[in-house]
């Protein structure tokens, strides 16, 4: 069963809060969806545990208990996680200041910064204290140098490859093999990549199959299973793909 949410639209800023940092938790318990929708504050999202997606325009980011989202206020994003995930929520309130973009960036869930946030749930807190922790939870946030993020092309020409590739990571079809079926040559395809997502084929392929194990080892299968099932033929192949596109090993993403 899948269950769909529906949430309203807002303007940055749009509504008046009287928080400065706010949290939220929830264990989801079936397959859940967000339709698009935007926040009148800031957002950060991560997970206590389990995998979840933000899809921003043609940008599919993936949210893991290492790794948070941050959302500016305003912007438009849909979302979904799989039965048993636990995510979390920060809310910061519109013209909080912070070294983050306007803009969504990956940040690193630390020690310190979860920490910082898990103080803030406090209900004894007092307001000094929640004032120097505020301060402290904006001043350890900062722009991850990794992040789990696919650039989806949209163009009639990359759009079977795309709806292909994610629908099967472990597709052993090569730029060649996708030219000859496309009726196009591999230089067109490599442009096409190139031009919409910045990247090539094979890098957007990793980045693919990155985020699908990510999902799949956050729900606890073994390293070798999800090595087969985004195409790799070793444990050891997969770790070091993996490792190349996130900066970490897939046991990062496994629960404790």
């Amino acid at each position: 069963m899948r269950v769909t949410r529906e949430l309203p639209t807002f303007a940055a800023g749009e509504v008046d809060v009287s928080f400065v940092i706010k949290g939220y938790e929830e264990v989801v318990a079936a397959d859940t969806a967000w339709n698009e929708h935007s926040h009148p504050w800031h957002e950060l999202l991560w997970n206590e545990h389990g995998a979840s997606t933000a899809v921003v325009g043609t940008q599919v980011w993936c949210i893991t208990p290492t790794l948070g989202l941050w959302m500016p206020a305003g912007q438009l994003h849909s979302a979904s996680a799989v039965a048993g995930t636990s995510y979390r929520a920060h809310f910061f309130r519109h013209g909080t200041v912070s070294v983050l973009p306007d803009v969504p960036v990956a940040v690193e869930i630390t020690p310190l910064l979860r920490l910082v946030l898990e103080r803030l749930g406090e209900p004894d807190l007092t307001a000094r204290s929640r004032s120097v922790t505020e301060a402290m939870a904006l001043d350890v946030l900062r722009p991850s140098p990794r992040a789990l993020l696919v650039h989806l092309p949209t163009s009639p020409l990359l759009r079977p490859i795309v709806d292909a590739v994610r629908a099967d990571p472990a597709d052993q079809r090569t730029l060649t093999g996708w030219a000859t079926a496309l009726g196009c040559s591999a230089r067109t395809l490599t442009r096409a990549f190139r031009a919409e997502t910045g990247t090539s084929f094979a890098r957007w392929v990793a980045s693919v199959r990155a985020q699908h194990a990510v999902q799949l080892l956050s729900r606890g299968f073994e390293v070798d299973v999800v090595a087969d099932a985004v195409g790799y033929r070793s444990a050891s192949a997969f770790g070091a793909a993996f490792r190349r596109t996130t900066g970490t090993t897939p046991g990062t993403f496994r629960p404790r």
